[in-house]
């Protein structure tokens, strides 16, 4: 009841200030506009003044909607405030107020409260003031990305080639889009065209896509194309950028060049030979070939591979054929393939040179190149030159020489040629070892003979004649003869051929097999005063060894002889002869009785038994 009377009142009081003519004055102030990124809070501020004083205002705010009408989203009176309903605000608004200043805030901002809002303060009169500002709201795009044309550009097209594409998503307000060549920026012209495409995605973003043609021109081969965004942020407007692209340009050759890949420097026989043809253009529709112009060999390529001989050597064409307009370029380059012949050895093989006479020898090769020839011998150098001269021959001067024929500027390029040398005259027995003792029943003689034509030997053995097995060297011939040998004899090796004759004779001494067999032994062993003394029989004689068995036997009864001393010894001992024993006779005192025992290999049990005097014991006593 007091509310409504409180109302009444204030009714009345308007009406009566109506009545008066007396009018509240109210002052609003708002910014123009209020920036704000998207999915964040904004906060838009109503300031004002009144002679009335903020107790009795009604605060009312509305946003303008796309047709142009205004929709009441807030409402307060000095008696209760309210959130209208059914607007896209109802959940997301808030209002303070202070004196003189009211604040809407907006949570959650999306693009489509980008709009203008009004603040309403009215006083208790009729008296009223209105403020508008403009939200905007910003949204930051993602990266751009760009993509090049996939085939290449050919620069005689006569119109605009596409050369990529250049997007930005979901960027608002719409981002801008510039192209650049080589950090150039890029304008619309008749031969650079620039179009752009917005699209507005489901959540109110603007996507752009902006598409570069261009007609390109040879340096475009290596220029880099980027795009540059611009876009706007509350307050400040920023700037990215996408990844640089390149385009493969298209254009015809001006000059023609061919050349040899490999190898490098000089070309020799054997070589694997590449040539390489090419133009300084890249016009995928151009034709090269590369032709021999003397044998007219052709390879349909812009590479030749030949298996270089000297037929091979002359001019080399490269030409280019643009396929559209039938032009053609045309390059040569000279190849020369060097050569080396086999080399010849004069004279003809083999060389016949009696001992004392000299041996002259030459060794060439035909070559495109400068060569040196050097001679060997049993792999060592003994002359350098084309001429080999051998001077006062011996058999050491027959054998194999080589002559290595090679370019001096060419490692690996040589040939070699080969010279047998013969040195006529009598055969030479090398004389080693003449006298031979043996055990063996079979002996190997051998006879090493030098001589040139090679010497016929002959053997003389225990009165046989053999040739032996022969075996022919390079220094002359080798004959070896098996002899069975029973006694001492002697052996001769005859040599021969057309010049002369050597001999040399084998002394050859038996030994024959020796043993030695034990014999029986005698051992003494003399105790008298004032020593002992041990004598011993002599040694056996010398026999004839016939087995290892034999020398085992012996090592066995030397044995069993010390261990029957030592049995007589002991027994001595006890008796009290030796030694001083107490109750027997003294050793030293005794002169008379010596004391005597005789071993007998031959018979060692009855030696055993032998008493001290030398007399056998009975057998209770052994």
């Amino acid at each position: 009841m007091a509310l409504r009377n409180t109302v009444a009142l204030l009714v009345g009081l308007v009406a009566l200030f109506h009545t008066w003519g007396a009018w509240a004055i109210v002052e609003v102030n708002m910014e123009d506009k209020v920036e704000v990124s998207i999915k964040e809070t904004a906060q838009i501020t109503c300031m004002y003044t009144s002679d009335e004083g903020s107790g009795g205002m009604v605060i009312e705010w509305f946003y303008v909607t796309r047709s142009g009408d205004k929709q009441r989203i807030y409402h307060q009176d000095p008696v209760s405030n309210t959130v209208d309903k059914g607007t896209p605000y109802m959940d997301r608004i808030n209002v303070s107020t202070a004196t003189g200043v009211v604040v809407l805030t907006i949570s959650d901002v999306q693009v489509e409260d980008e709009r203008e809002f009004t603040c309403r303060i009215k006083g208790l009169t009729d008296g009223s003031g209105e403020g508008r500002t403009k939200l905007r709201v910003f949204a930051t795009p993602e990266r751009p990305t760009i993509e090049a044309v996939e085939t290449g550009v050919s620069v005689d097209k006569f119109e605009p080639s596409k050369i990529g594409t250049c997007e930005v998503k979901n960027g608002y307000p719409r981002p801008n889009v510039t192209w650049y060549r080589d950090n150039m920026p890029l304008l619309s012209s008749p031969d650079t065209i620039i179009e752009f495409r917005t699209t507005t995605e489901s959540n109110g973003l603007l996507s752009v896509v902006s598409e570069l043609s261009r007609k390109v021109v040879k340096e475009d081969k290596n220029a880099k194309f980027y795009c540059e965004v611009n876009y706007f942020v509350p307050g400040a407007t920023q700037m990215t950028e996408s990844a640089p692209i390149t385009i493969t340009i298209y254009y015809p050759s001006t000059e023609v060049y061919i050349w040899v890949e490999s190898p490098k420097g000089k070309i020799k026989e054997g070589d694997v030979v590449e040539l390489r043809c090419t133009g300084n253009g890249n016009d995928p529709s151009a034709l090269l070939s590369i032709k021999h112009t003397r044998s007219g060999e052709t390879w349909e390529t812009d590479t030749a591979q030949i298996n270089a001989t000297r037929i091979n050597s002359g001019e080399y064409e490269c030409q280019i054929v643009d396929t559209e307009s039938f032009e053609s370029l045309t390059n040569t380059t000279e190849v020369f393939v060097n050569y080396l012949d086999p080399a010849v050895v004069v004279p003809e093989q083999p060389a016949m040179v009696l001992q004392g006479k000299d041996v002259m020898a030459t060794c060439n090769a035909v070559s495109s190149l400068q060569t040196e020839t050097t001679w060997f011998k049993d792999g060592e150098e003994i002359s350098k030159g084309h001429t080999l001269i051998l001077t006062n021959a011996t058999f050491d001067t027959s054998g194999t020489y080589t002559c290595v024929v090679s370019v001096t500027e060419l490692e690996d390029m040589q040939t070699n040629g080969t010279l047998i040398v013969h040195v006529q005259g009598p055969p030479q027995i090398r004389k080693d070892r003449t006298v031979i003792e043996t055990v063996n029943r079979e002996v190997d003689l051998k006879c090493h003979v030098r001589g040139y034509p090679v010497p016929t030997i002959i053997w003389t053995a225990g009165g046989k004649v053999s040739k032996g097995f022969q075996k022919v060297t390079e220094n002359g011939v080798e004959s070896v003869l098996k002899v069975q040998v029973t006694s001492d004899m002697t052996a001769v090796c005859n040599a021969s051929n057309e010049y002369g004759s050597d001999t040399s004779t084998f002394n050859i001494k038996a030994i024959a097999h020796t043993t030695t067999q034990a014999t029986s032994t005698t051992t003494t062993t003399t105790i008298s005063n004032p020593s002992v003394k041990t004598e011993t029989a002599k040694p056996p004689k010398k026999v004839k060894k016939e087995s290892n068995g034999v020398i085992i036997a012996v090592v066995i009864i030397c044995l069993l002889l010390l261990a029957v001393l030592g049995s007589v010894l002991y027994f001595l001992y006890k008796k009290g002869k030796i030694c001083g024993r107490s109750g027997k006779q003294d050793l030293t005192k005794s002169n008379k009785d010596n004391i005597v025992v005789e071993m007998k290999s031959d018979n060692t049990e009855e030696a055993i038994l032998l008493g001290v005097n030398g007399e056998k014991q009975p057998q209770s006593h052994q």
